[in-house]
């Protein structure tokens, strides 16, 4: 790691922190994320390998590239290329949400990332606005694969503890251990309204409290995940939230475009089977009806090119 001249701390997560960092032998900038824990903690070398493993797989444009790894001191570090900010630090200096075309923009590289890795049968289920690189020229990169695995095989299960809360389906929120890429389409779907507005759509301050906004908003939960949420131990006691009356995207948003709403709520089905997949929500009106999705391939053809 010698190599690496520090140049500053970019953020931290629960794992480890990550550094901007320049290459003492070519001059490229990078950045290295250092795990906090050694690799005697059984959690994090798991993570560390799965991350590694993951991104040497999955190579495209809309990803975070994996440039390099090292351990050194029973410490992983992984090098990236640099990105210049985040969907979070887009959203902090325009707390009252980004324009439309922006939006839609991010929307469409978003869903060509998670497409990619779906169709690589991998799941990202950690996808949030902190976890959405954005380059000077506005080209997204989806990066953070440390929660990321493939897609389980008839009759395996899948741990249930993943995804921020605020963008976690419901089939997560009920400890459904059966789930597969349409969470990745539901955390989407969250994104929506709120890089228009600056506001979450789901600000749950616990699991309970998550499950009562959503259907508040959306209706009740399908009946497996209301079985499946009596049969959880963690909410032994508990009921499931009453919703009187509905307060539907529409009414809470008035002001967004209905095509916009219409994605959102495609994408926030509760019961994950009717959720499209993020290859056919980019087939759509809302990335076609104007020649979009084509404007926007060959602008960020133009992109790779000029890099």
């Amino acid at each position: 790691m010698d190599k690496y001249q520090v140049l500053g701390l970019v953020g931290e997560g629960s794992y480890g922190v990550v550094t901007k960092c320049r290459n003492r032998e070519n001059g490229q900038i990078v950045a290295v994320k250092k795990f906090l824990e050694s690799d005697d903690d059984a959690a994090v070398r798991k993570i560390a390998l799965r991350e590694i493993k993951l991104l040497k797989q999955l190579r495209h444009e809309n990803l975070v590239n994996l440039l390099d790894v090292c351990k050194r001191k029973k410490r992983w570090y992984l090098v990236f290329e640099f990105v210049d900010h985040t969907v979070l630090d887009d959203l902090e200096a325009s707390p009252n949400g980004l324009d439309y075309s922006r939006v839609r923009k991010y929307l469409f590289q978003i869903m060509r990332g998670i497409a990619f890795c779906h169709s690589h049968n991998i799941i990202h289920r950690d996808i949030k606005p902190e976890n959405i690189l954005v380059s000077q020229s506005g080209v997204v990169k989806l990066c953070d694969f440390g929660f990321a695995r493939p897609l389980a095989t008839s009759g395996e299960v899948y741990t249930d503890y993943v995804a921020t809360r605020w963008y976690r389906a419901p089939e997560l929120l009920v400890g459904d251990s059966k789930y597969g890429r349409p969470v990745d389409v539901w955390a989407i779907g969250s994104l929506i309204t709120e890089m228009l507005t600056g506001e979450p759509l789901f600000p749950g301050d616990s699991d309970i409290d998550q499950l009562f906004h959503i259907t508040k908003c959306l209706g009740n939960l399908i009946p497996r995940q209301q079985e499946l949420f009596y049969k959880n131990p963690l909410f032994a006691g508990m009921k499931l939230p009453e919703v009187k009356e509905l307060e539907s995207l529409e009414k809470r948003y008035p002001k967004l475009p209905a095509a916009t709403l219409d994605l959102a709520k495609e994408c926030l089905q509760i019961d994950p089977d009717k959720r499209p997949s993020c290859a056919e929500l980019l087939q759509g009106d809302f990335f076609n009806k104007d020649g979009f999705a084509e404007r926007i391939s060959a602008w960020a053809q133009g992109t790779k090119m000029e890099s």
